[in-house]
């Protein structure tokens, strides 16, 4: 298993990847993780509908079946890979409070979007 900070210029494409990736069924466990608080498990195994983080408003937002979680101002993301897929990643506010989000199964991201015109990466 190998663990990535990704850039925040990462963030939104690495987002939209997810989502795509996400088949009918894929469940993820959320997890809160705070000094002050210690350690919560906010859903169990439930199933993602989606992963988007929004620039304009610098928030995430976890989508899962009843419950939307959301992340303002995030100032880290880490993303932990197996051979098979994503296992899980790892949310950091600009509070210290972690959410850490494990998919039950890995999953497999399909390839990275092709952007045109003036949006081609550098």
């Amino acid at each position: 298993m190998s663990v990535q900070r990704l850039t925040r210029a990462e963030w939104q494409p690495y987002c939209e990847r997810i989502s795509d990736g996400i088949r009918s069924g894929q469940r993820v466990e959320l997890e809160i993780v705070s000094l002050g608080l210690g350690d919560h498990v906010e859903a169990k195994w439930m199933p993602i509908l989606g992963l988007v983080y929004e620039p304009k408003t610098d928030m995430f937002e976890v989508a899962l079946d009843g419950i939307d979680h959301t992340v303002a101002h995030p100032r880290e993301v880490l993303i932990e890979t197996s051979p098979r897929g994503v296992v899980g990643l790892e949310i950091v506010a600009a509070d210290d409070v972690r959410r850490i989000i494990k998919f039950l199964k890995p999953l497999e991201l399909p390839p990275r979007r092709r952007r045109t015109g003036s949006q081609q990466p550098a």
